[in-house]
């Protein structure tokens, strides 16, 4: 079970990285609004499009990172932030301050990595 002290912790550092991911995301799509770049040269459009989608999936990612912050946060909210959802045993907290959005011991992530080994083979 987590302290009063370790809640706020987490909720000051799961806060932080969401405002983080969020304002980046505002640059982006304020970038790409903004951009009136027009190349007649097809290799300098190419190159502008490559760059473009590169930044849209690691845009992807945070946005699926935003949504595991947002899942930690309500957590915190209602007591269950730092419990396995599998075994219902405590989090170490190491482990949730390597990975603050985790909901997984890491014997529970370990076994589920083995698993899903095995499903790819």
């Amino acid at each position: 079970m987590l302290t009063e002290k370790q809640k706020k912790y987490f909720k000051k550092l799961l806060t932080e990285r969401l405002e983080t991911l969020l304002n980046e995301a505002n640059k982006t799509v304020t970038g790409m609004t903004d951009q009136g770049d027009n190349f007649p040269d097809p290799t300098d459009r190419a190159s502008l499009e490559s760059d473009r989608n590169f930044t849209l999936r690691i845009r992807d990612r945070e946005r699926k990172l935003i949504m595991k912050i947002k899942d930690a946060l309500e957590r915190l909210d209602n007591g269950t932030f730092g419990i396995c959802e599998q075994c219902g045993e405590d989090i170490s907290d190491k482990r949730l301050k390597a990975r603050p959005v985790t909901t997984l011991c890491i014997d529970c992530k370990k076994k589920q990595e083995v698993e899903e080994k095995l499903k790819g083979l």
